[in-house]
């Protein structure tokens, strides 16, 4: 990609931008949230027509006016953003727009018995093990994630773009996928893999290409490079330590649940908690332990068979969000593009949306000053990267979506906040200013609740680490004795 220039309106995503890939290589793309790495590669895969500048493939001079384009010509890209057709079965998400076909007389029809046998092949070859029938919107993410790199590689193209391919992947899985990526290797394809896990970078990339404010920083063999002279290079700046120094001091329990039991038999069971003043609770475990299911039927989300919930010392009854909200309960969802954002709205729709009550005068016309002035605060205090608060937000990078829904739920002004992955594709730089504001919040007396598959992110900042297993409660650590090898025994302590 040679020179490769793109604007939107009132921002340039893409200045002069160069990029090579060898065959048989894995280049990493890395930079801040809003870098461009994702605009660059939108611009490969013919989603977004740059503005100028040449895309070569073997030399030669190539046009990806859309998405098909890319894929005929060999380019194929597993999004951030994960948009599978959850109504319809993993088979047909595979071979969706390409169904093999059967004539049947006068008519032709899609051949499902050949389907599910190239299927089945498929994920055989890859070591999956996904059933073809199986119906999409009952697949955890991991699993869909995998099914999306299976389609992929069922494209057998010789440029597979990777943009945070294991953000839903569990330890194993991504051993798995690193295998995958090295058997795609030695049959010569090039793969662009961008992540903001800079240990994953060092270990699976050959060289590295970094960005910043829609530029290219340079590129590097990945030898070169260590987790210091990288993340100085992305943010612009040397960034001593990964987490802020903790001075919030946890006083009395404010929450406190009593063997809550879900109404599905193969979810939470039997799970007991407290959660204290000014505490940040680390909630780990494996997927499929139940930690977004349990969380989310203390907001009121899920439906519960049994157990008591005590807030401040009185019992509640949590039904709904909205009961949830009445008790200052605050939930920022783990998938922000399914249950978070509202992406045809403006930022300031989406920030001020949990809070549209408090907006309205006496003859319910609702105050549009206030309204921008609270979105104007909360895009100044997080950094938000966005033209303006009038800018639709599916138009932001994923981690600046996840600012405007941190925002948002702060106006709430919860007692207590639930934080489902609140880094997840979020790069290192605005990954401390999102700790430093939950270190905040905790001195406040804010209770924080932050469920997490980073094993860093729970270790360095948990006052206390809630471990769970197989939907029942394996454990509580202290924070500060906790290691990765005790949270890894009690993650796997029901485990047939």
């Amino acid at each position: 990609m040679n020179n490769i220039s793109k604007e939107f309106p009132g921002v340039k995503a893409l200045d002069n931008v160069t990029l090579k890939v060898r065959a048989g290589s894995v280049h990493a793309l890395m930079g801040e949230n809003g870098a461009g790495k994702s605009t660059l590669m939108k611009c490969l895969f013919g989603i977004y027509k740059q503005d100028s500048g040449d895309i070569l493939l073997n030399g030669e001079k190539v046009l990806t006016n859309s998405s098909k384009d890319a894929l005929d010509l060999g380019i194929a890209m597993i999004h951030q953003e994960l948009h599978p057709v959850k109504f319809r079965n993993v088979m047909e998400n595979m071979w969706l727009g390409r169904f093999p076909m059967k004539n049947y007389g006068l008519f032709k029809l899609v051949d499902e018995k050949q389907m599910y046998k190239d299927t089945e092949e498929l994920f055989k070859s890859l070591d999956m093990d996904i059933n073809p029938n199986t119906v999409v919107g009952n697949l955890s993410v991991s699993v869909v994630q995998q099914m999306e790199i299976a389609k992929a590689v069922s494209y057998k193209a010789k440029v597979i773009i990777m943009d945070e391919p294991t953000s839903s992947l569990t330890e194993n899985e991504v051993e798995h996928l690193f295998k995958i990526i090295n058997d795609l290797k030695k049959k010569g394809v090039a793969i662009i893999y961008i992540s903001h896990k800079i240990e994953e970078i060092l270990k699976i990339s050959d060289e590295v290409t970094i960005m910043r404010d829609g530029k290219k920083v340079g590129s590097w063999n990945a030898s070169e490079l260590t987790t210091d002279i990288i993340i100085s290079k992305m943010v612009g700046r040397d960034l001593t330590n990964r987490f802020p120094e903790k001075d919030n001091k946890p006083g009395e329990v404010v929450l406190k649940i009593e063997g809550v039991t879900s109404i599905f038999p193969k979810s939470f069971k039997n799970v007991s908690v407290e959660l204290k003043k000014g505490e940040i609770l680390g909630v780990g475990g494996l997927v499929g332990a139940q930690r977004t299911e349990f969380w989310e039927a203390v907001f009121g989300l899920r439906s519960i068979e049994s157990g008591k919930i005590f807030i401040n010392g009185k019992e509640v009854n949590i039904k709904s969000p909205i009961d949830a909200k009445k008790y200052k309960i605050a939930l920022l969802t783990e998938e922000r593009r399914a249950t978070g954002i509202f992406p045809v709205l403006s930022v300031l729709e989406n920030t001020v949306v949990a809070n549209v009550d408090n907006y309205r005068n006496k003859i319910g016309l609702l105050n549009d000053k206030k309204r921008r002035e609270d979105t104007e605060e909360g895009i100044k205090k997080f950094r938000t990267k966005t033209p303006s608060f009038k800018t639709l937000i599916k138009d932001l990078s994923g981690g600046n979506q996840q600012k405007v829904l941190l925002a948002r739920w702060l106006l709430t002004e919860p007692d207590i906040l639930i934080l489902d992955e609140p880094t997840r594709g979020i790069d290192v730089g605005a990954k401390y200013e999102i700790y430093t504001i939950i270190v905040e919040l905790a001195k406040q007396g804010k209770s924080i609740v932050m469920i997490s598959s980073e094993m860093p992110e729970l270790l360095g900042m948990s006052d206390r680490i809630m471990v769970m297993c197989e939907g029942k409660l394996a454990g509580i650590i202290d924070g500060k004795t906790a290691t990765e090898e005790k949270i890894m025994t009690l993650a796997s302590k029901y485990m047939v």
